[in-house]
C-alpha cells in the first residue's frame, strides 16, 4: 500500500495527507520529514526502512505464464476441436486425434507468445532504477544500495548520477536534470531551490524537485528524499502499468465472434444430423462418428493458420515501411484506427532544435532550413540578403558559436549534434553563415568562462582576441538587457535607450508567443583578463535576439492531411508547454483555422473536467499539453468509451501505461525507452509520424483481404457440410472420415486463401472513413 496509508496505521504526523513538497521551502521540507543538515541517524534510517519498506519498484499485477497459456483454450472453436480429440481417442481413431491436437497446440502456443510478451513492460522498469545512492547520515557521506534509501535521507547529487528517489532540493550549483523518461521532453531542466507556487503544478514545472529514475547531467546539489519506491512519480507509472489490462484488438473481437457463431452452427448441425440418423434407424455409435465428422467439417481448422499467415504478410509489408509489429493482431488494428494520439517531440517534429529567426539592428531575419543539416538562407521581408556583407549578422553568429560547448558532426546517416540541443542549433546557424566553430575556436581560443546558472540565466566565455580579449554572452533576454549599456548597429556601437529596451522586450515576447525559445546575444571587449569573481559581464553591448524551435518534420503536414482524408482524427498529447504545442499543431494542420471549442487543453484542465465534460471536450480538442501519465491514460479511456479505436504513440516511461491501454501502442525505435517498447504493439524504426499513416494503410489492406479469406473458407467448408448432410438422407455411407476432412481443409483451404493476402489495395483505401469498430466480418453483405 502507499506509505501514507502505512503511516496512518502508526499515527505518524505525515499521515494526514500527501504533502506537496514542491510548494514548501527547503527548511519546511526538512522539518516535515524529521531530517536536518546532517541527515538521519543510522538507527533512525533503519526504523524508517522498516516503516516505509524498501525503495524499489514492484511489478504490480502479475499473471502466471501457465494461466496465460490456459487462457488460449477459452475459445468455442478450440473447445469443439478438443471434444473432437477426446471422442476420437475413445473411438480408437488415434491418428485423427493426434492431428487435431497438433492444430490446437499450435494455435495455443502462438497466442501464448503474443500475450506473454505484452506482460513484460512492467518488468523493464526495474532496469531504470538507480543501483546505489550517495547519502548523508549522521553528518557523514556514504554510498548505500538504493533500496535502503528512506524519506528524510539527504541525497548527494553529482553529474551522471541516476536519482534514487523523489527529493526536494536543498542546495544546487548549476544543476541540470534529464527528465525525458517522465515528461517525454528531450530538453534538459535547470533546477533551483525556490518553491513552486501552486500545488497542482505539473511534474515538468516542479523545478525544485528531482525525481527517481531521472539523470543529473550537469552540476551538483543536495536534496532531501520525500517519497520512495512505488510512491515516487516513477513508481506511480509502474503501478499504472501493472494495473492496466491490454485492450483486445478489433480483429480479436471479430475472431471471437466468428468462433462463437461457427461453434454454435457446428453444434446445431452435428446434433441435428445425429438425431436425424438415429431417427432413421442408424446406431448411436455410427451417428456419433458421423456427428464428429460434421463438426470437423464445419470448423475451419485452417482459419487460425490462414489469419496468422495473412498477418505475417502484413508485418513484412510494414517492416519494409519501417514499422516493426510485435503483436500480429496489431497489423489489422492499425487499419481500424479512428484516432491517433501522437507525441510531439521527435514524432511530429524532428527533435532537432533550429534557429529560425533573428532580431538584429531593428530587423527581423528569417533563417531557412530545418534540423541539424547546415543548409539555409537568410531572408529579410522574404528577400534573400547577402549575409557575408552584414556585419551585425556576422558578429551575432560569431558570438553564438564561440559562447557554446556543442559540436556538429557529419555521420553516414546525416548530421548530428554532440551537446545541448539549443547550443547545437546555434552551431548549425554559424555553419549556415559559413563559419565553423572549430576554426573560430582556433582563431579566438577560450581562456575563461562563467557557466550558465539558474540564478543568472546566462553563460559567458572569454576569448583571446589581440590586442585584448572578447567576452561573448548568451542567455535570457531580460537577464542580458539589464546589463547592457550599448547596442551594436551597422554603423557601430550606439547607446541603448529606454525605447530600444522596450522594442527588444516586445520582440522577445512576440517570438515567445510564437513558441520560439528566445536567447539574447551580447559582448564586451576587454583589455586584460578580468577577475571572474567580480562579475565582469557588466556594461555589455547588445547584439540581438535568436529564436529557436524544434521544427515540424517536412512530411508531417502531408501525413496529417492524409489522416484527415481517411477520416482519422489526430490528437497531440505532449509534456511540452501549451504555446509550443499549439504553434507546432497549427503548422502541421492539426488545429483548423475555424472551429468552436477549446482546441488546446492542459493537464490541469483534464484534472478539473468530469468524465462527461472530458468526453464532450474531446470532440473539439486537438492538443493536450503539460500532461502526466494519468492524464494520458484518462484521455485514451475517454476516447475508447466514445467508441474509438485508439492508436497511441510514445517514447518515454511516462507513456507506457497509455501505450498498453490503447488499442494499439506505437513506440519510437530511436528515442524510445525499453519500457515503452515492451508496452507497445508496434515500434517505428524512424520515429516518424508518416510511418504511422503508412501502417494504417497496410492495416486497411489486410482487413479487406481477411474478409476475402473468411468468405473463401466459409464457402469451401459449407460444401463439405452439405455433402456430409446429404449422404445420410440419400442412404449413402459416410463419405469422408474426420482425418480426410482435416487434410482437405488444411491443404485446399490454406494455401489458396493465403494467396489472397497478396491482393493489392482496393481503390480509395485511404480516401474513406474507417469501418465501424463494432462491425463484424459478416457485415456489408458478406
Amino acid at each position: 500500500m502507499p506509505f501514507y496509508e502505512k503511516l496512518k496505521t502508526k499515527n505518524h504526523p505525515m499521515a494526514a495527507e500527501k504533502i506537496p513538497f514542491h510548494v514548501l521551502t527547503s527548511e519546511e521540507a526538512l522539518r516535515r520529514l524529521g531530517s536536518g543538515p546532517k541527515g538521519l541517524s543510522r538507527s533512525r534510517a533503519g526504523e524508517l526502512l522498516e516503516l516505509y519498506g524498501p525503495n524499489e519498484l514492484t511489478a504490480g499485477r502479475k499473471i502466471s505464464p501457465l494461466l496465460i497459456f490456459l487462457r488460449q483454450f477459452a475459445n468455442l472453436l478450440i473447445v469443439i476441436l478438443i471434444v473432437a480429440t477426446v471422442v476420437s481417442f475413445f473411438l480408437g481413431e488415434h491418428l485423427d486425434a493426434y492431428v487435431i491436437l497438433a492444430i490446437i497446440l499450435a494455435c495455443a502456443v502462438l497466442g501464448f507468445i503474443q500475450e506473454y510478451r505484452a506482460e513484460q513492460a512492467a518488468a523493464a522498469l526495474q532496469k531504470l532504477a538507480a543501483p546505489e545512492a550517495t547519502v548523508i547520515r549522521g553528518g557523514q557521506e556514504e554510498a548505500i544500495p538504493a533500496r535502503e534509501v528512506v524519506p528524510g535521507d539527504l541525497l548527494v547529487l553529482r553529474t551522471g548520477d541516476r536519482v534514487a528517489a523523489d527529493a526536494r532540493l536543498l542546495e544546487e550549483v548549476n544543476l541540470k536534470a534529464d527528465e525525458a523518461i517522465l515528461t517525454g521532453e528531450s530538453t534538459s531542466v535547470f533546477k533551483g531551490t525556490g518553491p513552486v507556487a501552486a500545488p497542482e503544478t505539473p511534474v515538468a514545472d516542479r523545478t525544485c524537485m528531482v525525481f527517481g529514475g531521472t539523470v543529473i547531467i550537469y552540476g551538483r546539489g543536495r536534496a532531501v528524499v520525500t517519497t520512495t519506491g512505488m510512491d515516487t512519480e516513477f513508481g506511480q507509472i509502474a503501478r499504472l502499468l501493472g494495473d492496466v489490462a491490454a485492450e483486445p484488438t478489433p480483429l480479436e473481437r471479430r475472431m471471437h465472434l466468428i468462433g462463437r457463431v461457427l461453434g454454435l452452427i457446428c453444434l446445431v448441425v452435428a446434433a441435428g444430423a445425429v438425431l436425424l440418423g438415429v431417427f432413421r434407424g442408424h446406431g448411436w455409435l455410427e451417428m456419433l462418428i458421423w456427428g464428429l465428422s460434421l463438426a470437423v467439417a464445419a470448423v475451419p481448422e485452417s482459419l487460425p493458420a490462414v489469419v496468422t499467415g495473412a498477418l505475417a504478410i502484413g508485418t513484412t509489408r510494414m517492416a519494409r515501411r519501417r514499422a516493426i509489429v510485435k503483436r500480429l493482431p496489431a497489423v489489422e488494428t492499425m487499419g481500424s484506427t479512428t484516432v491517433i494520439c501522437t507525441d510531439k517531440t521527435g514524432t511530429l517534429t524532428k527533435n532537432e532544435m533550429t534557429a529560425r529567426r533573428l532580431y538584429l539592428d531593428g530587423r527581423q531575419i528569417e533563417v531557412t532550413g530545418s534540423g541539424y543539416q547546415p543548409r539555409g538562407e537568410f531572408l529579410v521581408a522574404g528577400a534573400r540578403i547577402n549575409h557575408r556583407e552584414d556585419t551585425v549578422l556576422e558578429f551575432a553568429v560569431r558570438i553564438a558559436a564561440l559562447c557554446n560547448d556543442a559540436t556538429l558532426e557529419e555521420k553516414e546517416d546525416g548530421w548530428a549534434v554532440r551537446g545541448d540541443p539549443t547550443e547545437g542549433a546555434l552551431v548549425v546557424l554559424a555553419r549556415k553563415f559559413g563559419l565553423s566553430r572549430k576554426k573560430l575556436s582556433a582563431e579566438f581560443p577560450r581562456v575563461a568562462e562563467i557557466p550558465f546558472s539558474s540564478e543568472t540565466k546566462r553563460m559567458s566565455t572569454i576569448h583571446g582576441a589581440p590586442p585584448g580579449f572578447l567576452m561573448g554572452v548568451k542567455g535570457a533576454p531580460e537577464s542580458l538587457l539589464s546589463r547592457c549599456r550599448k547596442k551594436l548597429t551597422g554603423d557601430g556601437e550606439r547607446d541603448l535607450g529606454e525605447a530600444d529596451r522596450q522594442e527588444i522586450a516586445a520582440q522577445a515576447a512576440g517570438m515567445a508567443h510564437q513558441a520560439l525559445r528566445v536567447l539574447g546575444l551580447a559582448y564586451k571587449r576587454l583589455e586584460a583578463l578580468p577577475d571572474l569573481e567580480f562579475e565582469p559581464d557588466r556594461d555589455l553591448v547588445w547584439v540581438g535576439l535568436a529564436g529557436l524551435i524544434d521544427p515540424p518534420r517536412d512530411e508531417a503536414l502531408e501525413a496529417v492531411r492524409r489522416c484527415r482524408q481517411a477520416g482519422i482524427r489526430v490528437i497531440m498529447i505532449t509534456g511540452d508547454h501549451p504555446d509550443t504545442a499549439e504553434a507546432i499543431a497549427r503548422e502541421v494542420g492539426l488545429i483548423p483555422r475555424e472551429g468552436g471549442g477549446r482546441a488546446v487543453l492542459t493537464g490541469t484542465d483534464v484534472n478539473n473536467l468530469s468524465d462527461p465534460e472530458l468526453s464532450e471536450a474531446l470532440a473539439v480538442a486537438r492538443v493536450f499539453a503539460r500532461v502526466s501519465p494519468e492524464h494520458k491514460l484518462k484521455i485514451v479511456e475517454a476516447l475508447q468509451k466514445r467508441g474509438h479505436v485508439v492508436a497511441m504513440t510514445g517514447d518515454g516511461v511516462n507513456d507506457a501505461p497509455a501505450l498498453k491501454k490503447a488499442n494499439i501502442g506505437v513506440a519510437m525505435g530511436i528515442a524510445g525507452t525499453e519500457v515503452s517498447k515492451e508496452a507497445a504493439d508496434m515500434v517505428l524504426q524512424d520515429d516518424n509520424f508518416s510511418t504511422i499513416v503508412a501502417a494504417v494503410e497496410e492495416g486497411r489492406i489486410i482487413y479487406d483481404n481477411l474478409r476475402k479469406f473468411i468468405k473463401y473458407l466459409l464457402t469451401t467448408n459449407s460444401g463439405e457440410i452439405w455433402l456430409m448432410l446429404a449422404a445420410p438422407l440419400l442412404g449413402m455411407p459416410l463419405p469422408l472420415l474426420p482425418i480426410q476432412i482435416l487434410w482437405i481443409n488444411l491443404v485446399t483451404d490454406g494455401f489458396p486463401a493465403l494467396a489472397l493476402g497478396l491482393e493489392p489495395a482496393e481503390r480509395h483505401t485511404m480516401r474513406r472513413p474507417p469501418y465501424p469498430p463494432n462491425e463484424n466480418f459478416f457485415g456489408r453483405g458478406l
